[in-house]
Order: structure tokens, then C-alpha cells, then sequence
């Protein structure tokens, strides 16, 4: 086994929970906030789809499914179409409203799918590769690559959680 086919593997967990928590959801729950500061279960999925996006899009050297694919005018998001959800407020948290799951299915499919074309196209020796040497020590296409699995690994994860608290009671 490759070491690419263990991270496709990985991104294909995430896709699987992806699709359990958006599995007949309402719009209520895709906006419930435990607290006034918590995210929502449509901003996390937005989110992590969004990090996945850009920056397999950046070590790529390809287009962003957001706007290649006109996710971005779907969503209609008050936000410039670089946004990702990194540093965000509460108050921009809530402006992700969506009310069809679909549309946050269908942009995570879009992404998933480039992304395993990706990683299906790279060598072993490809993760080797350094991609940014702004840190000590430089991060290599591997390590950025593990490093966008597990924020998506854990953001499905809170999402998940908040399903269940917005059903519990």
C-alpha cells in the first residue's frame, strides 16, 4: 500500500461523516448554536471544506472548487471568496446560513473528488516535497497534507457532536 492510499483512505472517513451528519438534517439544526459564540454544524462543514479546498487547491497549483465550480455565488456568503472561517467571529460564524444540506453535500463531493484525484496522481516520493519554508523546519507536501485530514478529522467530529445536542432534549 502507498502512503497516498492511506490518506485517500483518510479523506474518505471524513466524507462518510460528512455525509451522517448532513443525513437528514433540518435547517434548524444546521444553524443551532449551543451557546451564542458556538459554531454551527453548517459553518463547521462549510469550513472544513473550505481549508480542505484551498489549500489542496494551493499545493496543487489548481483552481478552488469554490469558485471554479461557482460554489461561491451558491452560497452567497457575505464574505470575500478567499474566506475559509480561519479567524472569524461569532457574528461571521452566523452569517453562514444554509438551508438545503445538499448544497454543503454537493461542495464537499466537489472537493473530495479533486481531492482524491490529487493524491492519486502523487508518489511517495511527492510527499517529500517541501511546500512552505516559512517554519522550523519546513513543512513538506505530506506533512500539510496529514495536517488538512486532521482539521477535517476534527471539525467533522464537533460537528457531529452538535447534531447530537441539537436533537437531544
Amino acid at each position: 500500500m502507498r502512503s497516498t492510499d492511506v490518506l485517500t483512505d483518510g479523506f474518505s472517513r471524513v466524507a462518510e461523516n460528512v455525509h451522517a451528519v448532513l443525513d437528514g438534517i433540518t435547517p434548524e439544526q444546521l444553524a443551532h448554536r449551543p451557546t451564542p459564540d458556538a459554531n454551527t454544524i453548517a459553518w463547521l462543514i462549510w469550513h472544513l471544506t473550505r481549508v480542505q479546498d484551498a489549500q489542496i487547491a494551493d499545493v496543487a497549483g489548481t483552481d478552488e472548487v469554490w469558485t471554479a465550480s461557482g460554489f461561491y455565488d451558491r452560497f452567497a456568503l457575505p464574505f470575500d471568496t478567499s474566506a475559509s472561517g480561519y479567524g472569524q467571529t461569532p457574528t461571521e460564524v452566523g452569517q453562514v446560513v444554509v438551508t438545503d444540506p445538499s448544497l454543503l453535500a454537493d461542495y464537499y463531493d466537489a472537493t473530495h473528488r479533486v481531492t482524491a484525484g490529487y493524491l492519486a496522481d502523487l508518489s511517495d516520493d511527492d510527499l517529500d516535497r517541501v511546500v512552505d519554508k516559512n517554519w522550523n523546519p519546513p513543512v513538506t507536501l505530506g506533512v500539510r497534507i496529514i495536517s488538512i485530514l486532521d482539521d477535517d478529522a476534527q471539525h467533522v467530529g464537533q460537528a457531529a457532536y452538535l447534531r447530537g445536542l441539537s436533537t437531544a432534549g
